[in-house]
């Protein structure tokens, strides 16, 4: 995707920027002042996602988001690199560049992984990790076994990502939303609309899902000794609100926190709750 001619009205698009790091161009919005505060969006989003929660934060906070690699406007990492530690890898190098290091990092869905990596590594030293409906765990049962392979194979077909950007007209993206629990405004529809029209984008996503080793991350889990709220919609139906209790137990220093009535995209639904409740668990 080309900021210039697929994000001329992209929310926030005065706070966007690019900056190099290793060997990407990355798109990143940075707003407010004071103490860091870094969003991750998950799999499949972008900046974006942050429109209406980022503000509020920055009323408080110097709020730094990126684009995933292979996502939104952010260049593409090679095959091999997309893999978690691979994706933690890259990530850091942006933060660095970035500085100074967050004091406290919110991810979504995938990104929240990424963000426990980077901590389980030592890259980053934060007080607080948010994991909003945080994707901890592999896929149970035959969806586990089945879904990595198949996206694998989606991935090396070049024509793949291409075929699903032609589909990905505004009600198919209103139907995949719905799925994951949540209801957006039309707005937020309109730009995931715009995502996944992009073949770019989709093979960004899908090379993500195709590389992503969970059991390896799961069995790193007790080195995290960042405090963790563990956030999650008792309608989320990507990522089930149980799998919390697993990975608390593992953690050495977790919190489960319940948000109710809300899906998958909690944060887009109601961004002054969450607002909130993040201000609230970082004091």
């Amino acid at each position: 995707m080309r900021i210039d001619r697929d994000g001329k009205d992209w929310p926030l698009r005065d706070r966007s920027r690019f900056v190099e790091a290793g060997g990407l161009r990355w798109h990143v919005q940075i707003l407010g002042q004071g103490p860091t505060l870094l969003l991750l969006h998950g799999t499949g989003a972008s900046t974006h996602s942050w429109r209406d929660l980022a503000p509020l934060l920055a009323q408080r906070y110097r709020v730094v988001m990126p684009d995933l690699p292979g996502h939104g406007f952010t260049d593409p990492l090679k095959p091999r690199d997309l893999s978690l530690p691979g994706m933690a890898r890259a990530l850091g190098q942006l933060i660095r560049a970035c500085e100074p290091l967050p004091e406290v990092v919110v991810g979504h869905s995938a990104g929240a992984a990424i963000l426990a990596k980077l901590c389980i590594d030592g890259v980053i030293a934060p007080r607080l990790l948010v994991s909003l409906n945080g994707a901890w765990l592999p896929f149970e049962g035959l969806a586990g076994q089945l879904f990595p392979p198949i996206a694998r194979l989606l991935f090396l077909n070049p024509f793949v990502p291409r075929l699903f950007a032609w589909s990905a007209d505004r009600s198919a993206t209103s139907r995949l939303i719905r799925g994951t629990g949540s209801t957006i405004d039309p707005r937020g529809l309109d730009l995931y609309a715009r995502l996944f029209a992009n073949p770019g984008h989709v093979a960004g996503a899908l090379g993500m899902m195709a590389n992503w080793d969970l059991e390896a991350f799961r069995r790193e889990w007790p080195k995290l000794t960042t405090r963790v709220a563990l956030v999650v919609a008792d309608g989320d139906k990507a990522v089930p609100p149980s799998a919390a209790t697993t990975v608390a137990a593992a953690l050495p220093n977790a919190t489960i926190h319940s948000l109710k009535g809300l899906g998958h995209l909690a944060h887009e639904e109601r961004p002054v709750l969450v607002a909130e409740l993040i201000e609230k668990l970082a004091k």
